[in-house]
């Protein structure tokens, strides 16, 4: 990565040339992560690096009205990367993330990728650096109009039951063609369910690599002439789609999680943080779990966490903390499992940084571990421990979420605000619909 952004320009012009790039696609995220682009032509790069490129933001989710609708996109040249499947021999299309300003150059407040920039500048005033390494999880279908399976594979299933590992290989290798490191890649629990895991990185190179990765796993399932989906809970009766967190906080070099002498070899930076993730996240909830649909995957039974608790080998609890091994010290980390793969990444990372900065600043004390299942503790049973749940619906989500100071403050007044009422949009529109659940039962007997 070049030291100054000049120095970045410079690498991103002459690579573009290099590798015979003709367009470059801009990319950026609305609200709710749905992913936005325009193109420019060769022609137009050095203008846009230097200067960014003007287009109509009245139409973005959560960007602004129509008669403040001009807006900037200033590329980042270190996002820049060559897209596989665009190569077409002499005119190749290269792509860049955006920041978001507005036409007199001062940052747009409504950008989600400067709301996660902000959140780790506050980090970084602490000397933290916020590393994140999720999971995620989704399936292969016929196509977009129905949910037929690809495969009847399970956990870990190889072929042939499992006919998707030739997709999910090219995906792999085209990740890391896209510069996006890969851990490993399976299939999941679910008939035609799979995960590949991204090698952990910086919250804000993340958040990138998410967006890229979502795109890049429908590319290839459209290659192969199937549909891939992100959606939460697409079937009923069988595990939904999570996004699991790993994330840990850094000083320098030294794992800031890691104490040797504590008998989890946590910290008690990470205990705290730990606390502060699980006191807020019912109020970050509609944050990560964005969709009417992602409250069909919080349900008990498909090793969904609802319940506000910790501990180290339990995958009912909400927060799990992996096994240390020995010479692994930076490996120490807390994976949050509550999170989908539907969220906005950008949205989703600096509230749950968030969640754990608070419970550092406020010295936070973290209840006792909960190594027991508690799916199967009666309800008297987990009031008498004080573990709580999660929020069930989006309505519940959204109205702990529009009582948060720490939500707002993250987010800021413009996303906080256009984000809420987009939420009760939804849920409104939700509730004033008739499902087929209701016609099969209440159509023949009432």
């Amino acid at each position: 990565m070049a030291n100054t952004r000049s120095e970045a320009i410079e690498y991103v012009l002459k690579r573009a040339h290099d590798e015979k790039v003709r367009f470059i696609r801009l990319w950026f995220t609305d609200i709710l992560g749905h992913l936005k682009s325009f193109s420019i032509s060769i022609s137009e790069l050095e203008g846009a690096l230097q200067e960014g490129m003007g287009f109509d933001g009245s139409s973005i989710e959560g960007y602004c009205r129509i008669d403040e609708s001009d807006m900037m996109a200033l590329p980042d040249p270190d996002t820049f990367i060559t897209l596989p499947w665009r190569k077409k021999g002499e005119e190749n299309v290269g792509r860049m993330f955006c920041d978001i300003k507005k036409p007199g150059g001062e940052q747009f407040e409504g950008d989600p990728r400067y709301v996660l920039k902000r959140m780790l500048k506050k980090a970084a005033e602490k000397n933290y650096t916020y590393y994140v390494g999720p999971e995620l999880e989704y399936f292969y279908f016929k196509d977009d109009k129905t949910t037929e399976f690809q495969d009847q594979g399970g956990y870990f299933d190889l072929t042939p039951r499992d006919v998707a590992s030739d997709w999910r290989r090219e995906t792999v290798l085209t990740l890391e063609d896209v510069g996006i490191p890969v851990e490993y890649s399976h299939h999941e629990v679910a008939p035609s369910q799979h995960e590949i895991d991204i090698r952990y990185a910086d919250a804000l190179t993340m958040a990138d690599n998410v967006m890229t990765y979502r795109l890049v796993v429908k590319e290839i399932a459209l290659k192969y002439g199937i549909y891939a989906t992100f959606m939460p809970k697409p079937v009923f009766g069988v595990n939904g789609s999570g996004m699991h967190c790993h994330q840990s906080l850094f000083k320098g070099e030294r794992n800031a999680f890691f104490d040797a002498n504590d008998p989890y070899n946590l910290s008690d930076t990470a205990r705290q943080y730990i606390a502060g993730i699980l006191k807020h996240a019912p109020e970050f909830t509609a944050v990560t779990n964005q969709w009417v649909n992602s409250y069909k995957r919080l349900v008990p039974g498909y090793e969904a966490p609802i319940y506000l608790s910790w501990a180290r080998r339990n995958r009912s609890d909400l927060v799990r903390v992996p096994e240390y091994r020995v010479g692994r010290e930076n490996a120490t980390r807390i994976e949050l499992r509550s999170p989908d793969p539907a969220c906005n990444p950008y949205l989703a990372f600096a509230v749950m940084l968030a969640a754990g900065l608070k419970g550092i600043e406020e010295k936070y004390e973290v209840p006792a571990p909960v190594e027991e299942n508690v799916y199967e503790m009666s309800e008297k049973e987990r009031s008498r421990r004080g573990i709580a749940t999660l929020p069930s619906s989006l309505e519940e989500a959204v109205h702990l979420m529009e009582k948060s100071e720490l939500i707002r403050e993250t987010l800021g007044e413009h996303v906080f605000n256009a984000y809420i009422e987009n939420k009760k949009i939804e849920w409104a529109k939700f509730r004033a619909y008739v499902t087929d659940w209701e016609r099969n039962q209440y159509l023949s007997v009432l």
